[in-house]
């Protein structure tokens, strides 16, 4: 039989009209590879003394793609993912109980200088990247970036003495 390159040119058509056929409209990239991977196995299965490989080819992958909806459907079923308004309305049981960060960061950043404490504070606390704190504080992000390289540097002093 010919090279799959050439079978999947041919059958691309029969593969996205299928979909189409099927309603499906999420994940067509994976469906698109499940009719791949059954046209495949179609190639493999195939006995020429049953009928023409088109037809063959068309209801096995209509049925590999059935399979695989039932799988998503059923997976969807199990696993329950609440609106994001949901978590909005959990309450955090340890929130009582954190700390500040600037308090616990602080005490390690006496010998850094000030722009070297904010990126400590603005990566840690607040969680914000080079570029955010860049344009927080209207500098460039070369300059946030020799900010974190001096203050890991120092950071790093502090740790070894600590440990030593």
């Amino acid at each position: 039989m010919e090279n799959f390159e050439a079978l999947e040119k041919q059958f691309e058509p029969m593969i996205h009209q299928i979909m189409n056929s099927l309603s499906i409209y999420k994940n067509k990239n994976e469906f698109y590879q499940t009719g791949l991977i059954a046209l495949w196995e179609a190639r493999e299965r195939f006995d020429p003394g049953k009928g023409a490989f088109s037809s063959f080819a068309y209801s096995y992958i209509k049925g590999k793609m059935l399979t695989e909806m039932t799988k998503e459907n059923k997976n969807e079923e199990r696993n329950i993912h609440p609106k994001e308004a949901f978590w909005g309305s959990v309450k955090d049981e340890h929130s009582d109980y954190m700390f500040n960060g600037k308090e616990l960061l602080l005490p390690y950043c006496e010998d850094l200088t000030d722009n070297q404490k904010k990126w400590v504070l603005y990566t840690f606390c607040d969680m914000l990247t080079v570029q955010e704190i860049a344009d927080k504080e209207n500098v460039s992000c070369s300059a946030v970036k020799k900010w974190r390289k001096g203050a890991k540097e120092k950071l790093r002093k502090v740790a070894h003495t600590i440990l030593d």
